[in-house]
């Protein structure tokens, strides 16, 4: 790789991790080419973006970015998979992880904070945004359906008590 490629590289990251709030450092030692492939598509279907790249040049690309924080964690063969959904990132590569166990979680970072590798798979117990936003509209939603069915209640029970009235003078 010439200098040229290499500044286009670091360019290239630098200019994607200011975007991301998000990234994960992993060694992926051992992984096929096919498990690799494998592994992108996974992360692709959740929005992440993942690449191979030189140490030295990952520290450059950090920079000036929230990423600096994850720099203890380049070293050895290391692939960076960077997005905007902390919860998909850490479940897409935790459940791979699972499954070839040669893909090794070091740790990564979470708007300009490091987190361990514990971290991260605590993160991957998470429900996904959408599960946490119903949630929270339900748990919104209730007092009001319930202010609601109060209300309602009034004249439901007048027009209860209305029939059994009539039912009473009938029977008589």
């Amino acid at each position: 790789m010439n200098r040229q490629d290499k500044q286009n590289v670091v360019e290239t990251l630098h200019t994607a991790w200011l975007e991301a709030n998000t990234g994960v450092v992993t060694h992926y030692r051992g992984l096929t080419v096919a498990q690799m492939g494998s592994l992108r598509r996974d992360l692709r279907s959740a929005k992440v973006h993942m690449q191979v790249v030189k140490n030295t040049l990952a520290r450059r690309a950090a920079e000036g970015t929230g990423f600096t924080a994850a720099e203890e964690f380049f070293s050895g063969p290391t692939a960076i998979a960077y997005g905007n959904d902390p919860v998909a990132l850490a479940k897409a590569l935790s459940d791979f992880a699972k499954k070839n166990e040669a893909l090794k979680i070091l740790g990564g970072v979470l708007d300009g904070k490091r987190l361990g590798e514990a971290d991260v798979k605590a993160l991957a117990s998470l429900p996904s945004r959408e599960v946490l936003l119903s949630r929270l509209l339900g748990s919104m939603q209730a007092p009001l359906s319930g202010f609601v069915r109060t209300l309602n209640e009034v004249p439901a029970s007048f027009a209860r008590t209305l029939a059994a009235i009539r039912d009473q003078k009938q029977a008589a």
